[in-house]
């Protein structure tokens, strides 16, 4: 005779019972003889690895107490005649139209077959299956375990697997939001830990490769950590890390793929330009294999993602160099003291976070404001380091440098420079529409070319120049008070004359020469 358990043998190797939980049954019934015989017969059952624990209930109404929320119970053995005729009838709808549970495997048992017709019952109620109380054997209730338990099973991995789809989805959208490398590798490793539901301690770490010239080559660099690895140094050394988190790297770097045990699992990507990049999580409790793939996954996109990002911030390194040589070669040519451009960037980035620009938006005004007097470049030298004042004709020629910085910019196509050509063309506007080269007045004005043009005003007073000595912060800031409502922006002048302190730091660290 072929042994029942045979039959029923699953293809997977479960890990031992001890070490896992045991799956949650509930019996009701008002019977006490059943529910005696039912936990008797399969004292000994086990499936995946994992043994029963019995919930008891001796009435429909005991058991909508108990049922306080999906996901309690993996299998129901539901009397239909209890309290009420339709007692375990009504319950089967209180189960999965009130509390929404889908994938408890609810299996009804009568002892008055004729009380509630199979065909009706398997057609009108959402049952699984449907028994005498007579089958109380082991062969019978081994049955009915395993094809509900097994059922249970894989309808859950299903879920866990939408579920951590979806949580995948939000990880990577957050993590794809943040706006330089080191936000993002701090959201890589707070959204792989709540990819999974665990609590996970975690260090992000990538290798660059030769042709990498932002960064240094074939050098294993620490980009973020969690809490629990606070003291470990950015760009730190694989000798300097902790022997797990060391010999993890190590291997997934000689063999290019992930490794993982028990309780970590370290993610490696190569992208196609070559760059290496390694996540190592380390957990409190075991992750079961769908929890792996799902975290391979994960590191896989933000792999990409980071690439990408890093592509970005070296093209944006790129410009700001541009930019810089731009303004020095001239300054050179021009009164302007040394650091003028730099400074105006600083000043008009600090007035754009301080009227709430976006984080994106800032980044730009940093980049283009410094190019603001770009049309010094068609103007002679013998009237741009004029030591004198100018007359009327040199002052015309003078401030055609606006036109010539608008037409030079406004070609492009690139966000920056064509903020950077508006600025160049507007910075010399005035509030009240006496400026030039327009006559502009008020919000005519684009707002990052009233910004431009205060920094501007306020670091031209506080540099020397040819024809006379610098003037203090205090003085620069009079006269801003002065021009507010007439030469600027009085909203945006109260907000400079705000941040006082900032620009003393500002002056501080990059004083004017």
């Amino acid at each position: 005779m072929v042994d029942d358990a045979m039959l029923f043998d699953d293809d997977e190797t479960p890990a031992p019972a001890a070490l896992l939980p045991p799956w949650e049954i509930l019996v009701v019934d008002d019977e006490q003889a059943v529910h005696q015989v039912t936990e008797l017969v399969m004292a000994d059952f086990e499936f995946d690895g994992r043994r029963l624990h019995f919930s008891h209930c001796y009435s429909g109404a005991e058991a909508r107490t108990l049922l306080s929320r999906p996901g309690q119970f993996a299998l129901i053995l539901l009397d239909v005649v209890m309290e009420s005729e339709h007692a375990g009838l009504e319950l089967v709808r209180y189960i999965r139209e009130q509390l929404g549970d889908q994938n408890v495997r609810i299996v009804l048992r009568t002892g008055q077959p004729g009380q509630a017709p199979q065909a009706m019952v398997l057609k009108t109620y959402d049952i699984n299956d449907y028994r005498e109380k007579t089958e109380l054997t082991h062969a019978k209730l081994s049955t009915v375990f395993y094809s509900g338990l097994r059922a249970y099973r894989d309808l859950m991995r299903l879920e866990r697997a939408r579920l951590g789809l979806r949580r995948s989805i939000d990880a990577i959208t957050h993590v794809c939001d943040s706006d330089n490398l080191r936000h993002f590798c701090s959201a890589v490793l707070e959204h792989a830990s709540a990819l999974l539901g665990h609590e996970a301690e975690g260090v992000c770490a990538s290798r660059m490769n030769a042709y990498a010239a932002a960064r240094q080559p074939g050098r294993l660099q620490v980009l973020a950590v969690t809490n629990g690895y606070a003291g470990l140094a950015p760009e730190e050394t694989l000798d300097h890390l902790p022997a797990p988190v060391r010999d993890a790297f190590v291997r997934c770097m000689a063999e290019q793929a992930d490794h993982f045990g028990p309780l970590y699992y370290t993610c490696y990507y190569r992208t196609r330009d070559g760059n290496e990049s390694l996540l190592y999580m380390s957990f409190n409790d075991p992750l079961q294999d769908e929890e792996r793939e799902l975290l391979g996954l994960f590191a896989a996109n933000v792999a990409i993602t980071y690439e990408n990002l890093l592509a970005r911030e070296e093209l944006e390194a790129t410009q700001d160099a541009i930019i810089h040589i731009l303004g020095e070669a001239l300054e050179r040519r021009s009164a302007a003291s040394g650091g003028h451009v730099e400074r105006v960037g600083e000043i008009a980035a600090m007035l754009g976070a301080a009227v709430d620009m976006p984080a994106g938006a800032v980044r730009q005004l940093r980049q283009a404001a410094p190019l603001h007097d770009i049309g010094h470049a068609g103007i002679p030298d013998d009237i741009l380091n004029l030591p004198g004042p100018l007359d009327a004709q040199q002052r015309a020629r003078m401030q055609g440098h606006s036109d010539i910085g608008w037409h030079m910019l406004s070609s492009s196509t690139q966000p920056v420079l064509r903020l950077a050509a508006r600025i160049a063309r507007e910075h010399h506007e005035r509030w009240d529409g006496t400026g030039y080269p327009q006559g502009l007045q008020g919000a005519e004005i684009s707002l990052a070319a009233r910004i431009t043009s205060l920094a501007d005003f306020v670091d031209a007073l506080v540099s020397p120049r040819s024809y006379r000595p610098a003037h203090t912060l205090q003085y620069a800031l009079a006269e801003v008070r002065e021009g507010s409502g007439s030469r600027f922006d009085p909203a945006l002048a109260d907000l400079l004359l705000q941040h006082t302190d900032d620009l003393q730091a500002l002056y501080g660290r990059h004083p004017p020469h």
